[in-house]
């Protein structure tokens, strides 16, 4: 996980970024609940009515609520409203003190509310309780200023008010601001405006969450573009880090991780950290922010209801802690197997025609069948065991929806919650359980990721065997260029207990061929792997010109080799692009030059196209002997000081193999050539030959002194030349 956050940091300024962007978008999400309320409670219920003191009042009532008041009060009330218009109306003054004023009409609008209700009651020759009208409204008023003349009245109303609050309880107090509404709400009412009031309210309110909303949708959007390029970036540069890294590999290091692992980690495993570090932007940062927010807001409230909360949260947790136990060992298990299908898969599309000749296919269906299926029953308990996740999170849930309804229900029914603040409280507790719920997403996908982390990281920080030296050494600046020799050197590969080579000692000059004949698995490949420094020898020194290439960088070395592997390994693009490979320096004369020393013109020139003639991947649009002579001409149009052939002369027939030989011999007179070969024929005219078996070096020399004295050459020969062909040889000495 460090590795995957190590990643992030390298993008902190975006990250920063991404998380004021995410409390912007938090602060949006958390904002809309308490609006949602103020829409159901105070535009439905209350008609749009947000305090007890009306916007505008008509003198009567204004003047019936100060009776109600006390005197400093209704000195305050009056002083707050400007004087009566031609129709007896007032306006609420702009620089009026509201909170103060809130105090003073409570409970007057309550009084005055009720007593139009039950004027209302008494109209209609009824007890229960009746909703007044403007007309009731008024009557109430009337007889309040009647009865406000005669001496005392004021002081013995005031008396009865404060008797009658005292005994009130506290839920019933905290009511009053809710029930005052309904007496602004008949004064609008009875002025003609409590529908615009209304809707005005609806539409001012409606807008803000509208507003709300579009900020919150481009915030979400600008963080998930920010969030993509972060992520496409990581990818991008892990990708770049494990390609270059493989690029320096040596032969050991390929091998030990192997050519499907290390696709496996460069495709698979990145993708996985690439989608983690996006969710990683986009929930994980999230879900605390809103998960935290949504508390505050909770816990701000006086609903009573915060320990349901509790008992979602805990209930979440222990759920994700079970299926972390069970599905955690599989994840890391996941990334193996996927690597043994891509061996698998493999092994098989590159060996599909041996595969044939032999009949294999049942053979081999069987046992991309054994790893597919390994891989299917893994990720089918993974999976089962995330979809086993949602319906107890679906329980959760809803039971805890359940719960905020039935005791929030309660509450409304003992007037101390209204229906808009448990539909915000619900929707704040669904924010803080979701907020777990991402969370606990997020750690399920993030122990997958971590391991393919580990295996990107394990391809980075793995050293290679074969890397430049801290103070190289250059080539002589004057005398003969090219002289390769190896100085006793032995060789073994790593986990090996036997060497591969052993004490092998020779020298190569420039305008020489040096061949290099043995059995199979003697060792020849593996010695002339040892100059470019594909392996570093174990024992002994490989120099040219008198410098140990390990002295040497990789390019200055690999700049004066000509190398042609054992298998041809041509590249997609174009018979031209191909032949240039060796650098910029190569002109199309160079190129076409290369390809007539190779034997390659005949071919190249029956093609449509050409030299521009298109090369598949891998060459598979050639036969082998056109790739063994691309990839010589390859070589050849480099114009490199050394020579190295490995067995690449074995795919041609034996007139080509004749006239490529005596074409080189004219181009490479001033270079050292050196050949790996496993035919007579190849090596007859080389100026040295060395004769491998099991490592050793067991006879160096022309081929007439090794007919004389090696045992293994004549042994070699015989097989490969018949006696016809061995006695004219020796009548031609």
């Amino acid at each position: 996980m460090t590795k995957i956050f190590k990643q992030l940091g390298r993008h902190w300024a975006a990250c920063l970024a991404v998380v004021a962007l995410l409390i912007v978008q938090a602060y949006c999400d958390l904002s809309l609940p308490d609006y949602t309320s103020k829409i159901v409670d105070t535009g439905i219920q209350q008609g749009g009515i947000e305090s007890p003191v009306p916007d505008t009042v008509r003198s009567t009532t204004l003047q019936a609520l100060e009776l109600l008041m006390s005197e400093d009060d209704a000195a305050l009330a009056d002083e707050a409203y400007s004087a009566p218009d031609a129709d007896g109306m007032r306006t609420l003054n702009p620089d009026a003190d509201t909170a103060a004023l809130e105090n003073a009409f409570t409970t007057p609008d309550v009084v005055l509310y009720m007593a139009a209700a039950k004027n209302a009651a008494t109209a209609a020759g009824t007890t229960d309780t009746v909703a007044p009208t403007a007309y009731d409204l008024d009557a109430v008023a009337t007889q309040l200023a009647a009865a406000s003349q005669a001496p005392g009245a004021r002081e013995m109303l005031q008396n009865q008010l404060t008797d009658g609050l005292a005994q009130l309880d506290e839920t019933v107090a905290d009511s009053l601001s809710s029930q005052a509404m309904l007496l602004v709400a008949l004064e609008y009412d009875a002025q003609g405006i409590a529908h615009d009031v209304q809707m005005s309210y609806l539409l001012r309110t409606g807008g803000q969450m509208l507003a709300l909303t579009l900020l919150m949708v481009a915030v979400a959007v600008a963080v998930g573009f920010i969030a993509s390029r972060v992520s496409a970036a990581i990818g991008r540069d892990l990708r770049r880090d494990v390609f270059r890294t493989v690029v320096g590999y040596s032969n050991a290091e390929i091998e030990k991780f192997s050519t499907a692992s290390l696709i496996t980690r460069t495709t698979n495993d990145i993708q996985q950290v690439q989608f983690v570090c996006v969710i990683l932007l986009r929930m994980v940062a999230y879900a605390p922010i809103l998960g935290i927010g949504g508390i505050m807001h909770v816990a701000s409230g006086n609903t009573g209801l915060e320990w349901i909360i509790f008992v979602a949260v805990a209930a979440l947790l222990a759920l994700i802690a079970v299926l972390m136990n069970v599905a955690m060992p599989k994840f890391k298990q996941m990334q193996v197997l996927v690597d043994r299908l891509n061996l698998v898969s493999r092994e098989i599309l590159t060996g599909i025609m041996p595969i044939r000749a032999f009949s294999r296919e049942e053979f081999e269906e069987k046992r991309f069948d054994r790893a597919n299926t390994d891989l299917m029953k893994t990720q089918l308990f993974t999976n089962r065991t995330m979809v086993a996740m949602m319906p107890f999170m679906t329980l959760i849930m809803n039971g805890t929806s359940l719960l905020i309804v039935w005791f929030g229900g309660k509450a409304m029914d003992l007037g101390s919650m209204q229906v808009g603040e448990m539909i915000a409280f619900i929707t704040y507790t669904m924010q803080i359980v979701m907020s777990f719920l991402m969370l606990s997403m997020v750690a399920v996908m993030l122990p997958r990721a971590g391991v393919a982390a580990d295996r990107i990281d394990e391809v980075i920080k793995t050293p290679s065997t074969i890397h430049d030296p801290a103070a190289p050494k250059a080539l002589p600046a004057d005398g003969t260029h090219g002289v390769v020799a190896f100085h006793d050197v032995s060789f073994r590969y790593p986990g090996s207990d036997e060497d591969a080579l052993e004490h092998i000692s020779f020298t190569a000059r420039p305008g020489e061929t040096t061949a290099i004949i043995g059995s199979t698995g003697c060792g020849k490949s593996t010695l002339l792997n040892l100059i470019p420094r594909f392996y570093d020898v174990t024992e002994g020194s490989v120099t040219i010109d008198g410098v140990d290439v390990r002295d040497m960088t990789q390019a200055q070395l690999h700049d004066e080799l000509g190398y042609v592997p054992q298998k041809g390994v041509l590249f997609s693009g174009t018979i031209t692009s191909n032949l240039k490979f060796g650098g910029d320096h190569i002109t199309d004369a160079d190129a076409e030059q290369a390809a007539e020393i190779a034997q390659a013109t005949e071919f190249i020139s029956a093609k449509p196209e050409g030299f521009d003639s298109p090369i598949a991947q891998g060459g598979s649009n050639v036969s082998g002997g056109q790739k063994q002579r691309l990839s010589i001409a390859r070589a050849i149009a480099k114009h490199p000081q050394i020579y190295l052939f490995d067995d690449s002369f074995s795919a041609l027939d034996y007139k080509t193999d004749v006239a490529l030989r005596r074409a080189l011999k004219a181009k490479t007179d001033n270079a050292t050539v050196i050949i790996v070969a496993q035919r007579i024929s190849t090596v007859l005219h080389a100026n040295q030959i060395l004769v491998l078996d099991e490592g050793r070096i067991v006879g160096k020399g022309t081929h007439a002194q090794l007919m004389e004295s090696c045992p293994a050459y004549q042994e070699i020969a015989r097989s490969q030349l018949s006696q016809k062909e061995l006695n004219l040889q020796k009548e031609g000495e």
